[in-house]
């Protein structure tokens, strides 16, 4: 789900969005990009790797229950890292941490129920509509019909004229998930501009991991102590959270944000092939082409927003979605 760091869409994404607005843009250097660019990547394959993991422990733990476990873990983790101060914030500012919270727990709840229900590929995919739609709408450009155009044509593949390939459930749980995505950066943008570095996220993934703990109680139950299960759980949690999240924030200082949200583009390539190597997992032709014209939308959706420069509209900015 993407990156929680990068304030700008699509990304995944599940990434996520806090550090874009604090990091700088860097130029290229004697190296290049090359650097940063691997770092991304990595992280991409490691929030995808990490999402097949969790299709596998669903069995053992159930969906909401591999939720709560991801949550915590990378709650303790990230809190523990930070050491986030607790005194000295508003009211405004711990309503936009707990908002940002809540979104991330629906966010990933939704997204895993996908995943029970359809493929990885094209659960990723049907997410990423929603930072697309968010590109879209922020903005308000006449050639980003074209690229909405290009994005429903592939969903329109991807459900096989119908959604009669895919379970109607898991789409539309994907569908929700990739809503809740758009939110999170608008919410992940505001929580990165009030509290310091990582702070603002080790706090919500803590709120997230409270409020989802008692679903993942109710469904799994004892199984969730199963020492199996914990392991298998702190892995998902490392793999999915608190690994690319740290990748996307050491790329983030010498990426300039529009790039890193073209790589993100890329996400339900890398979930398919994630799909395919751990799930067996394998994709149509048909299936393919949606996720290919899915991806091309995302880019050229990215690219058109970076090009409008600078005067951006204030909403894109409040979106957290400067280029």
């Amino acid at each position: 789900m993407t990156t929680p760091d990068s304030a700008i869409t699509p990304q995944p994404a599940t990434t996520t969005t806090a550090a874009a607005a604090a990091a700088p843009a860097a130029g290229p250097g004697r190296l290049g990009s090359l650097g940063p660019v691997a770092l991304v990547f990595a992280g991409g394959i490691s929030v995808q790797f990490g999402g097949a993991l969790a299709v596998m422990l669903m069995p053992r733990a159930g969906a909401l229950g591999v939720v709560a476990l991801r949550l915590l873990v990378a709650a303790v983790v990230l809190l523990l890292v930070c050491r986030p101060r607790l005194r000295g914030h508003s009211r405004t500012d711990w309503g936009t941490v707990v908002a940002f919270g809540i979104t991330m727990a629906a966010m990933n709840g939704l997204f895993y129920q996908a995943v029970a229900r359809i493929p990885l590929g094209p659960a990723v995919t049907l997410e990423v509509l929603g930072p697309l739609a968010l590109s879209v709408l922020a903005s308000r450009r006449a050639i980003n019909v074209v690229w909405a155009a290009l994005a429903l044509a592939g969903v329109f593949l991807l459900g096989g004229g119908g959604f009669s390939s895919l379970d109607p459930t898991g789409a539309a749980f994907a569908l929700g998930a990739g809503a809740m995505w758009a939110a999170y950066i608008i919410f992940s943008a505001r929580t990165g501009r009030r509290f310091p570095q990582a702070d603002g996220l080790a706090l919500a993934m803590a709120v997230g991991a409270v409020l989802f703990l008692p679903l993942g109680i109710a469904e799994s139950g004892a199984k969730l102590v199963d020492p199996v299960t914990l392991g298998l759980g702190a892995a998902v949690a490392l793999l999915s959270s608190v690994l690319p999240y740290t990748l996307e924030l050491l790329a983030l200082r010498r990426l300039p944000a529009s790039t890193f949200a073209i790589l993100m583009s890329l996400e339900p390539a890398i979930a398919a092939t994630a799909g395919f190597l751990l799930l067996d997992q394998a994709l149509t032709t048909m299936e393919a082409a949606a996720i290919a014209l899915v991806i091309a939308a995302s880019m050229g959706a990215v690219r058109t927003q970076v090009g409008r420069g600078r005067g951006k509209p204030a909403a894109l900015e409040d979106a957290g979605l400067e280029g």
